[in-house]
This record gives C-alpha cells, structure tokens and sequence, in this order.
C-alpha cells in the first residue's frame, strides 16, 4: 500500500511540474525578427516615456512625436512596453561610432528607447530622417515592442504623410501592425513639427493570443 503511494505522489508531482511548465511556456509572436533583440541594448540607462534621439538638438526639422500604446482590446492603455527606436541621419544612413557593439554596428547611433507610463503614453524627439541615398524608398523610422508576457516583435515603420515617395500601396493598406504607421506633421509656433502615432498591440501581428 505505501509503494502504491508513493507512486501516485510521483505521479501528482510529475504531471503537476508538467503543467506548470506548460504554463510557462512563451508562444513565440510577430514572426522572424532579424535585429528585434537589439531592444535590450539600452545598457543601464533607467527607461521612461520620454527620450531624445542623437541629433535632435541640431537638426533642422525637429520632430516630436508622441502616442498611446493599447492592449489588444484597443481601449485599456497598455503600461510598461519597452519601445526600441532607430532610423538614418538626415543624409539617408545609420551612422555608426567606431566602437559600436551589438546592433548598433546595423542600426547605427540614432536610436533610443522608452517605456511607457502607466496611461500607456510614450514621446520621441527626434528629426525627420532621410531617405537612402539613390533610392525612392519612402522616409521612415523604425520601431519595435516588447510587452512583459511576450517575446519582442516589430511593428510597422513610421511614415510620413507629405513624403512624395509614400506610395499608394502603403497609403492602402489595411493591415499595418500595430496600426496605421503614416503620421501627420504639424508645425508648432516655435519651428518643431508634432506628430501622433497610436498603437494597438497584436494588431495584425501573427500567432498573436
């Protein structure tokens, strides 16, 4: 009777450690994502909302842009997701330092990283990046997210309304992650230009829930 027993209690204890790994267990969402662990590369600098991109303070058309990231449901603000930033200079590169490490030796310097507060809000300062050189390649500024429960994953670039080389296609498209990436510039009184992006997490994005 007692070896019977302790075979059940291994038993129980087997398939409850089962199921807790089950639980545990991150389905992985978004897709492939070459660079989206370049998230993480923002060392000890303690995140807010709020942050400044190299560059912001001499460029000539400075840009704020600022939005609300929601959970799925698209109402309830969504705090704490991590947002990594990066884009080209105002000659159509990433510039890079010459002891870059990680991905900055790809994505360059031009990039930062927030964490929203708790109504879900972020900022960007920063300025308006060019396109590649010799190319038609709309203007863009990249993005990606990492909520707490999920693997990291990217969303659709920023775009910009007035850019001549946004083409209609993507002027079209119904499916962007995470939402419309195309913003609207307007020029505040002191010379910056302001922008909002909203997001709306798993919209879009695949093996999503």
């Amino acid at each position: 009777m007692r070896i019977k027993l302790m075979i059940l209690g291994v038993f129980l204890i087997t398939a409850c450690a089962k199921s807790q790994e089950s639980r545990v267990v991150k389905k992985i969402v978004g897709g492939p994502c070459q660079g989206c662990e370049a998230i993480y590369e923002y060392g000890n600098h303690v995140l807010n909302a709020v942050d400044t991109l190299p560059g912001f303070i001499a460029a000539a058309e400075q840009l704020k842009i600022s939005g609300t990231i929601y959970q799925s449901d698209g109402k309830t603000p969504a705090k704490d997701v991590l947002l990594y930033i990066y884009q080209t200079n105002q000659e159509g590169v990433y510039p890079k330092k010459k002891n870059a490490t990680g991905w900055a030796k790809r994505h360059g310097y031009i990039r930062g990283w927030m964490k929203t507060n708790t109504q879900g809000q972020y900022t960007l300062f920063t300025f308006r990046p060019a396109s590649y050189p010799n190319t038609t390649i709309p203007q863009h500024i990249h993005v990606t997210v990492k909520e707490a429960d999920k693997n990291e994953y990217y969303l659709d670039d920023f775009y910009f309304d007035d850019d001549p080389n946004l083409t209609t296609k993507i002027r079209n498209r119904t499916n962007f992650r995470g939402g419309n990436g195309i913003i609207k510039l307007h020029r505040k009184k002191d010379g910056t230009k302001e922008a909002t992006r909203d997001f709306i997490l798993g919209l879009n994005i695949p093996d999503y829930n």
